[in-house]
């Protein structure tokens, strides 16, 4: 992917509960009524590799005029504040929206972007914010010991024993034999661990809060129901949190119902790690979000 000209690329500096956020602001020239805000995900660490790719999406989408927000949260990258994790970003994601409409007059909406638990962050914080109006949501997090084990058993060993590589190994004698038993019978212990929470009775009440002792499936679910308005789902075909949240999907009836809803676009990248880590990926990203952010 090209790193094309943009209008103007600013640093910020904007307040959360008295701690200072740092973002970058890309202003196209005539920026439009609808702007993305960019969560960034992943936890603490470089911004090289998967995040550099917020940055190509940043200015694609400014050449676009759409006007992009990308920041980090407390105690992420060069922000301040303690870091209290992706479960706890709603005053963050509140902020940098404030800061957004606030500096550019043209815009009137946004959407929001995030990737692994950044699409959880957004999900948990979307549907008690007018302002935001859809959602751009890559390979959701939806974490929990017992629906990892369930990928890791259903996508993991079903591959490995297809794999010639694997039976050389058996073959060979280097196999580990009794590690490899013990680790499946563990993730066959977890993957029966835990159930999803019965959570209907708190999906209409949106006078209040996302109950923050649920798991994060039940959290996420509630969210998903909530958020009424139009989301962009992409999918990894190599990724086992992808693989999770398809689990997640095809566990219930109204999972399913809520993402075969038609508002809810969804695109796969079969051969895609988790981070889309070549042009060829990163540009089939940003070019279906570039038609499907001017299709409604």
């Amino acid at each position: 992917m090209a790193e094309a000209s943009v209008s103007t690329e600013e640093a910020k500096v904007f307040s959360c509960d008295g701690d200072s956020l740092i973002g970058i602001l890309h202003r196209p020239e005539r920026p439009a009524k609808r702007a993305v805000v960019i969560v960034v995900g992943g936890g603490p660490q470089y911004r090289v590799g998967g995040h550099r790719q917020l940055v190509l999406w940043s200015r694609r989408l400014c050449d676009q005029g759409i006007a992009v927000l990308r920041f980090d949260y407390r105690g992420m990258g060069d922000s301040y504040g303690d870091f209290a994790g992706f479960e706890n970003v709603d005053a963050d994601i509140k902020a940098a929206i404030d800061y957004l409409f606030a500096e550019v007059a043209e815009v009137e909406e946004v959407v929001l972007w995030g990737e692994c638990d950044a699409s959880s962050a957004i999900i948990f914080y979307a549907w008690s914010d007018s302002r935001v109006k859809g959602a751009v949501l890559l390979n959701p997090w939806v974490h929990t010991p017992a629906g990892q084990a369930k990928a890791f058993i259903k996508h993991y060993y079903w591959h490995r024993l297809k794999d010639k590589a694997f039976w050389e190994k058996v073959i060979s004698l280097q196999f580990d034999v009794f590690g490899s038993l013990k680790s499946f019978l563990a993730n066959l212990k977890s993957s029966f661990a835990n159930k999803t929470e019965n959570v209907s009775a708190q999906v209409n009440s949106e006078s209040t809060p996302i109950p923050r002792n649920l798991d994060i499936p039940s959290r996420m679910y509630i969210g998903f129901a909530r958020f009424q308005a139009p989301i962009m789902l992409v999918m990894s075909g190599r990724d086992f949190v992808a693989r999770e949240f398809d689990d997640l999907i095809a566990s219930s009836q109204e999972w399913r119902d809520r993402m075969s809803h038609p508002e809810v676009v969804r695109y796969d990248i079969p051969d895609a790690d988790h981070t889309f880590s070549t042009n060829e990926w990163r540009n089939a990203v940003v070019g279906w979000a570039e038609t499907w952010l001017k299709s409604w």
